[in-house]
């Protein structure tokens, strides 16, 4: 288990302070998604997300996160127990 931890800004439009749709997925190092932790409307703020990867296997996994024309990709490696 691992907590991924995001800011999403504030957006004001018409000087209301408004939601953005948040995408947070994992994708193993082919490029195949393996699990969605979040894809919802959000407001501004700080976030934490924990991801339980114990029914994944070992290896190099990454996580994206998009936000209105924002996206942003990183790298984790997870390493299972036996």
């Amino acid at each position: 288990t691992t907590k991924i931890k995001f800011s999403i800004p504030s957006v004001i439009a018409s000087g209301m302070n408004q939601s953005q749709n948040v995408s947070l997925k994992i994708y193993d190092i082919l490029g195949k998604e393996v699990a969605t932790l979040i894809n919802e409307n959000k407001f501004a703020g700080s976030f934490e997300i924990l991801f339980d990867g114990s029914t994944l296997p070992s290896g190099v996994y990454f996580y994206k996160l998009r936000t209105g024309e924002f996206t942003e990709t990183k790298k984790m490696i997870l390493l299972n127990s036996s």
